[in-house]
Parts: structure tokens; C-alpha cells; sequence
């Protein structure tokens, strides 16, 4: 039988790149994305069709709890319930600490940390009854070492991992694994749109001298997501090419 996966964000760079993966595996991949993003969801499915892949998207805004839960109860409906879920939207807000206003702190910790909450809520004890479930967090590299212009997205991206620590030891006797992949740079539209000086001087930072694919964060992901590592929880998986080594 086929595992049911839902990946929010999943039509953006590293999201995308996530389903491709999972579908690949066997699941059933559902994308979700924000209801603003109608009109991109259904150019991303055709685009996604037109590669030969059926995935089914679903709108629900990650930082409303209500939404989520209706997301869930969905997605239940439509192919049953959800056995991996990749926490993955996610925002940036930079602003040096001085220039952070409340707004700016606000929206990334509610779609980047608070998103994780209300998405697995929902999910969390069907997971538990069924003794089967896969929960990877999407946190970053600047989440174990800070940036500058970044305690927004830093806290945020550090307290997703804190959330997968706790979790997975309520969830370890159950079958149920919460882990963590950090990414460091990768190469996605966002990225590549950067001033060439301003990423080369990134790339010059990173000891393998280059961004990760999406395509390897996706690896990690499905890793994490398989049936082989039910004895890995509570772990952060970095995949950073070397930026920072803990």
C-alpha cells in the first residue's frame, strides 16, 4: 500500500523537488500551497504532468491552526491519512535587529515555526494509533549557526529542530520518527536571481565551493521518510556542503 506524504511548500524550489523524490519512492504526494498561490498551483501541476508525474496539491494557510486542520481532514478524504509529512513552508523577512519590526519577526515565525504546530497537529494521532509515521522539518543552516539580519528566520528555524527533538521522543515507542533536515544555499530561482557577486561570494564561504541542489536536500528528505530508518529520530541531518560543521 502506497504511504500518503503531504509536503507544504511543496511547490516551491526545495518543495518541488521533495514530491519529484517522494513520488518516485511509491507515495501518494500531496503539495500543499497558500490559497494566494491558486493560479502557480495549477501551473505547477500541469508542469508537473507534462514530466509524467500526478501529484494532487491542496490551498490551506500553514499558519492558521482552523486551516490546517480542515487541510487534514481533506487530504484524509480524498486518499486516506497522512503518513509522511515534510514540514517545509517557509519565509524570509531579513532585517538587521535594529530595522525588525514587530510584522516582519511575526510572519516568519508564524509561517516558518508556528506552521509546524498547527500542520502536525491534526496528524500527530492518527500517526501514533496506526504505529507508523514520518515527520521531517525543514530548518536551515542558519539555524544552527545564526546570520546576520536574521533572528527572525535563525529563531525560528532553531526552534523547528528544538519542536523535533521533543517530539520524537514522544513518538519513538509508537513508530512514529520526528527528524530535521538544515540545508544550507541552494541553487533555486531565488538564489540564481541574487547579483552574480553577492552568490559567488556565498559560494567562496561553502568548502565544496558550490549550492546544493534541490535535488539533494529531496535525498535527505526520502531517507528520512523510508521505512529503512524507523531507529533515526530526533536527529538535524545537515546538508550544507561543509558551512558549518558541528
Amino acid at each position: 500500500m502506497s504511504r500518503i506524504a503531504l509536503v507544504t511548500g511543496g511547490i516551491g524550489g526545495i518543495g518541488t523537488a521533495i514530491c519529484k523524490r517522494l513520488a518516485t519512492t511509491g507515495c501518494v504526494v500531496i503539495a500543499n500551497h497558500h490559497p494566494a498561490e491558486a493560479e502557480a498551483a495549477a501551473t505547477w501541476k500541469r508542469e508537473r504532468a507534462a514530466e509524467g508525474l500526478e501529484f494532487d496539491t491542496i490551498a490551506a494557510d500553514v499558519a492558521d491552526p482552523e486551516d490546517c486542520a480542515r487541510m487534514a481532514a481533506a487530504i484524509a478524504e480524498r486518499h486516506g491519512p497522512v503518513d509522511i509529512l515534510v514540514n517545509c513552508a517557509g519565509i524570509t523577512r531579513d532585517k538587521t535587529f535594529k530595522r525588525m519590526e514587530p510584522e516582519h519577526w511575526n510572519a516568519v515565525i508564524d509561517i516558518n515555526l508556528k506552521s509546524v504546530f498547527n500542520v502536525t497537529k491534526p496528524l500527530w494521532e492518527g500517526m501514533l494509533e496506526r504505529g507508523f509515521g514520518r515527520i521531517i522539518n525543514i530548518a536551515s543552516v542558519n539555524g544552527q549557526k545564526g546570520q546576520f539580519g536574521q533572528t527572525n528566520y535563525s529563531a525560528a528555524k532553531a526552534g523547528m529542530h528544538g519542536f523535533t527533538m521533543a517530539l520524537a521522543q514522544e513518538g519513538a515507542a509508537k513508530g512514529v520518527t520526528v527528524n530535521t533536515v538544515s540545508p544550507g544555499y541552494v541553487e533555486t530561482a531565488m538564489t540564481l536571481a541574487m547579483k552574480d557577486e553577492v552568490r559567488e561570494g556565498i559560494i567562496s564561504g561553502i568548502p565544496m565551493r558550490r549550492m546544493a541542489q534541490p535535488d539533494e536536500i529531496a535525498a535527505a528528505v526520502a531517507f528520512l521518510a523510508s521505512d529503512e530508518t524507523a531507529y533515526v529520530t530526533g536527529a538535524n541531518l545537515p546538508v550544507n556542503g561543509g558551512l558549518f560543521i558541528h
